[in-house]
């Protein structure tokens, strides 16, 4: 018997999806414009006729434009299609991930053991996808200064190069020489959205680093 429960919906993410289409009965237009299980357009008949072909390959009529006029219906199967539309959202869902922007803020005077520590853990932020901002902060005549910080940032980046590499070289923002560091891309692997964030979260490891 054809009906639209003829093919459980796995999952419940499909489940959810399950509702944006009207399937065999439910269809209410009295003619349609029909698409074969082959992908071929059949042309414009009536949804008696239609549900009949469905009945005959054994498969469902799916409702798939139903602003059009008259409304474009599918012969397929429709478990099956609302099988693979789950799984290209889950697919799209994880290819958007977004990435979180980490800061490490430092001082010149930061001791190295203490960079040490920072360096620690940008390495585990960068492992685990996430970019890492790394500034130091200056004070006073520290401003003359500028080559130490400079130094500073790329033995820092030196020091992660196995699990990251630097996007955005050392450069001033406001009173902080600023370098932006990017994990590095894992084969077959889908470039993520950057986010940047100011939730506790993100702000883990950005305390300024005194001696």
């Amino acid at each position: 018997m054809l009906s639209s429960s003829r093919h459980p919906v796995p999952g419940k993410e499909a489940h959810i999806s399950a509702r944006k289409y009207r399937v065999n009965e439910a269809i209410r237009a009295r003619q349609v414009r029909l698409i074969g299980p082959d992908g071929k357009q059949i042309g414009v008949v009536s949804l008696v006729e239609a549900l009949a072909l469905a009945r005959q390959h054994g498969l469902d009529l799916v409702e798939v434009a139903p602003q059009a006029d008259p409304p474009v219906c599918r012969i397929m199967d429709y478990g099956k299609f609302m099988y693979e539309q789950a799984k290209k959202e889950r697919e799209a869902r994880k290819a958007l991930k977004q990435i979180v922007v980490k800061e490490i803020r430092l001082r010149p005077t930061t001791d190295p053991h203490h960079v040490g520590f920072k360096v620690r853990d940008a390495r585990r932020f960068l492992t685990d996808g996430n970019k890492v901002k790394v500034q130091v902060r200056m004070r006073g005549r520290e401003m003359t200064h500028l080559q130490l910080a400079t130094d500073m940032l790329q033995r820092f980046a030196e020091q992660v190069a196995d699990v990251g590499m630097v996007e955005i070289p050392p450069n001033m923002e406001g009173q902080s020489m600023v370098m932006v560091l990017a994990p590095l891309r894992r084969k077959g692997s889908q470039p993520a959205e950057r986010k940047t964030e100011s939730s506790p979260e993100v702000m883990e490891g950005a305390q300024d680093s005194n001696p």
